[in-house]
């Protein structure tokens, strides 16, 4: 006997969010392009949170595939999607969920071939990429912000995040974070991790191993990605219907819910600050032990 097929209705699937939206708040998020910068552990649940949102249409950018060693955060590693690539699976995720999504897959990742076609009739960017990839993060906040395109980005911090929004006419992406050329990736690396934790909570808790820069290897745990989620999804329908007034660099929001503390702050020297350059001596000295 054959399983009854349920034609896809997009406003039966997304009626539920009727009531918080209204049909032409809802419209506009069908009619709205993303796209997301890494599809790993924050990526992948964002496209989730967007896709039942109801945003109408991706673009979708990382050159990886999964792995086991992906199995503790990234929504789309599991034991059938081992070495598939990360962009197929989340294609296949969003189009199980709206059939009618428009999806274009960057399979090389985010480079500078390809950069303007990853941004071209984009509304917002998800800037998900992982820690280390400052070359295609350079490039991301640099093209986006010549085409008037909003940039969000929510790290994961233990467990919690830092919520990060530049707006295309407020503090750049190179002047929040201090980044200065000719910078070597160890220096880049202090400067991005005083930027995204401003105050380092998740070290009262973190424990030793794990942590490897050499290795690029960072510890990340399952309740991040998809607390942020959830957070990056409201910001971007926020950006694009503007139920409340947006939040932008050098403003921030930082969370942590083991420890269940939560503090909005403004930076306006960014990482420049007296207090931020002292935190950057302390940085250096802990990450060369």
């Amino acid at each position: 006997m054959e399983t009854p097929t349920t034609p896809f209705d997009y406003y039966t699937a997304f009626q539920r969010n009727l009531g918080f939206l209204s049909r032409e708040e809802q419209e506009k998020l069908r009619t709205a392009r993303v796209a997301i910068a890494g599809l790993g552990g924050t990526g992948g649940a964002q496209v989730h949170a967007l896709c039942r949102m109801g945003i109408g249409s991706f673009h979708l950018a990382d050159p990886d595939i999964f792995e086991l060693v992906n199995f503790n955060r990234q929504i789309g590693a599991t034991m059938g999607s081992i070495g598939r690539a990360k962009t197929a699976v989340m294609d296949e995720l969003v189009r199980g969920i709206n059939p009618e999504a428009d999806v274009h897959l960057f399979e090389t990742g985010v480079n500078p071939e390809n950069i303007a076609a990853f941004l071209d009739g984009v509304d917002v960017v998800v800037d998900s990429l992982d820690f280390y990839c400052f070359k295609e993060r350079f490039l991301l906040y640099r093209t986006a912000r010549e085409r008037g395109i909003w940039v969000l980005t929510s790290p994961p911090l233990g467990f919690g995040y830092t919520l990060l929004i530049f707006s295309p006419q407020g503090m750049s992406f190179e002047d929040y974070f201090a980044f200065k050329e000719g910078m070597d990736e160890f220096e880049l690396s202090v400067s991005l991790i005083a930027g995204i934790a401003p105050r380092p909570w998740l070290m009262e808790y973190q424990t030793k191993g794990g942590l490897d820069p050499a290795g690029h290897r960072l510890p990340s745990v399952g309740a991040a990605p998809f607390m942020i989620a959830g957070v990056i999804a409201t910001e971007v329908m926020n950006l694009l219907i503007r139920k409340q007034a947006t939040l932008s660099v050098p403003d921030i929001i930082q969370y942590d819910a083991l420890l269940r503390r939560f503090r909005r702050a403004r930076y306006p020297w960014g990482m420049r600050g007296p207090l931020q350059r002292l935190k950057k001596v302390f940085l250096r000295r802990q990450l060369r032990r």
